[in-house]
């Protein structure tokens, strides 16, 4: 019983062993078979359009709060005292030079100028008579019939009552130049301002009457601080810009006060306004650019840069291995001028900049460069 047993085991072991045998066999024979599947087909190159980075002239600039005013702006106040009795303009009227604007009463003055003129004229008759009574006494004293000392005093009599008519007539003349202060002319072509009195209001040297303004004869003033005295001179390129940044006006500075204003602890310049900006009046509050030198720095284009996590970047074609792929570059930007970025850290001149196609683009994805134009530093 035991050989049947032990003979049955034995044959069991082997036909377990051939039959591993034969599946490994099997399993040989199927990998030998079997082909391994093909590489994935290699990443096509994007085209991008490409621009090598250049140096361009940057202005290294302030902007300042400006002030615009007339070279031409008067308060109209009255020199004398009394009524109002004419307003023959109103407010916003263009007038011109030497034209009446208000009267005020001048009835009281008239009669002081018509009392003058009557004192003025009994001189003249008092120097007439000396004058004819000196011919009289002169003929006689030289024929002998009068002494000397009545020829002297006719002489001192003629001489006092011409002294006393040129008084008179000076006299005179100024109370008609009074007269003449009690109507108030326009001192140059300009615009009318606010008239805050009406007729019959009683005025004195102190009451305004309106204001007068030329906006064809504007410049600006600008306050400079102090830390930028050594740099402040005539001739600096000034822009005038309004709230958002629009340009206004292109000039220069003209003025640079040699003292420093004690209440604002700034230096004020000016810089005239052309003629042909006549959106501007007096009075206007303007942003002032001024720009203090020029450099030569690399730019970059406005489209050719990307914020990542409130950082900018921009994609470089990086050439490997004769093969071009996208590489990001971590930037530091000036502030625009117009359509370019001025480049303060990151760049190198000669890096080619990647400008289209960047909401495609990743770290390393093969690009293929195409050359593109620069847009003009300062282009607006």
């Amino acid at each position: 019983m035991r050989l049947l047993r032990s003979s049955w085991i034995a044959g069991r072991t082997s036909s377990q062993a051939r039959a591993a045998v034969l599946a490994v066999s099997i399993a040989a024979l199927v990998v030998g078979c079997t082909k391994a599947p093909p590489p994935p087909p290699a990443m096509q190159a994007m085209p991008v359009q490409v621009q090598p980075v250049l140096l361009s002239a940057v202005p290294s600039s302030d902007t300042y709060v400006s002030t615009v005013k007339s070279r031409r702006s008067a308060t109209l106040q009255p020199q004398v005292d009394g009524n109002l009795t004419k307003i023959l303009v109103k407010s916003g009227e263009a007038v011109r030079a030497g034209q009446l604007l208000m009267q005020i009463d001048p009835l009281k003055q008239v009669a002081t100028v018509q009392a003058q003129q009557g004192t003025e004229q009994q001189q003249k008759a008092t120097f007439q008579y000396n004058q004819a009574e000196l011919a009289r006494q002169e003929q006689l004293f030289q024929a002998g019939i009068i002494s000397k000392q009545a020829y002297e005093q006719a002489t001192q009599s003629f001489q006092n009552s011409k002294a006393a008519l040129d008084s008179a007539s000076a006299q005179t003349n100024t109370q008609k130049q009074q007269l003449a202060y009690y109507q108030i002319r326009a001192p140059f072509s300009g615009i009318v301002g606010d008239i805050p009195v009406h007729l019959g209001d009683y005025v004195s040297p102190t009451t305004m009457l309106t204001t007068l303004d030329e906006n064809t004869d504007l410049e600006a003033y600008i306050y400079l601080p102090t830390e930028r005295a050594a740099q402040a001179r005539t001739g600096l390129a000034v822009d005038l810009l309004d709230e958002s940044a629009k340009t206004l006006a292109h000039t220069s500075l003209d003025f640079v006060s040699p003292q420093v204003d004690n209440n604002l602890q700034g230096i004020l310049a000016k810089a005239p306004i052309p003629k042909s900006s006549q959106v501007l009046r007096n009075g206007q509050i303007v942003n002032a650019r001024i720009t203090w030198s020029t450099a030569q720095i690399p730019t970059v284009p406005v489209l050719a840069v990307t914020r990542i996590g409130g950082q900018t970047f921009v994609y470089v074609a990086a050439l490997q291995a004769g093969k071009y792929s996208a590489h990001l570059v971590s930037v530091t930007l000036g502030e625009p001028m117009g359509n370019v970025y001025p480049v303060q850290a990151g760049l190198r001149t000669g890096d080619r900049i990647i400008l289209s196609g960047i909401q495609f683009l990743q770290e390393g994805v093969p690009v293929q460069p195409m050359e593109g134009r620069a847009p003009a530093p300062g282009a607006h």
